[in-house]
């Protein structure tokens, strides 16, 4: 599993929801990924310090905040884009779409079983993601 978190002012999915303040999730999972992986993953996105402190220290997690998260289910995160000739990345490596929705779900159920507000995007639908990146600040998770 593979994640792409941005610390957001704000982000929005269409179709799916809208947060303010919080993170974006980009999660890609792989062939292989279990429920034990989903809910690791969630508590590292959950404790990942990269929101600032009173003294502009990056020391305060999304559960410090009280911040929301937009999860959005990104299969192309498990790309391949290592390969000798041609430019096509390979996929083969991402879960197939019946293995990967219910490990979505669980990451998304393990992140409000922390206490954080989530809005999911749509699985397997193409959305259009907007979002503010506050900082940038960029963080790539893998399990």
């Amino acid at each position: 599993m593979r994640a792409v978190v941005q610390r957001v002012a704000r982000a929005s999915s269409t179709p799916g929801g809208a947060i303010g303040a919080g993170l974006c999730v980009l999660l890609g999972v792989a062939d292989g990924d279990g429920d034990e992986v989903a809910v690791r993953l969630a508590g590292k996105v959950a404790r990942l310090r990269i929101f600032e402190d009173e003294d502009g220290r990056f020391d305060r997690s999304l559960l410090d905040t009280g911040g929301a998260a937009l999860v959005v289910s990104q299969f192309t995160l498990i790309a391949d884009s290592r390969r000798q000739k041609g430019t096509r990345p390979d996929f083969s490596k991402a879960a197939r779409p019946e293995v990967a929705e219910p490990l979505y779900e669980r990451f998304v159920t393990a992140l409000r079983d922390l206490g954080v507000h989530v809005e999911p995007g749509d699985f397997r639908a193409r959305m259009q993601v907007e979002l503010v990146n506050d900082g940038p600040v960029t963080i790539i998770l893998e399990t």
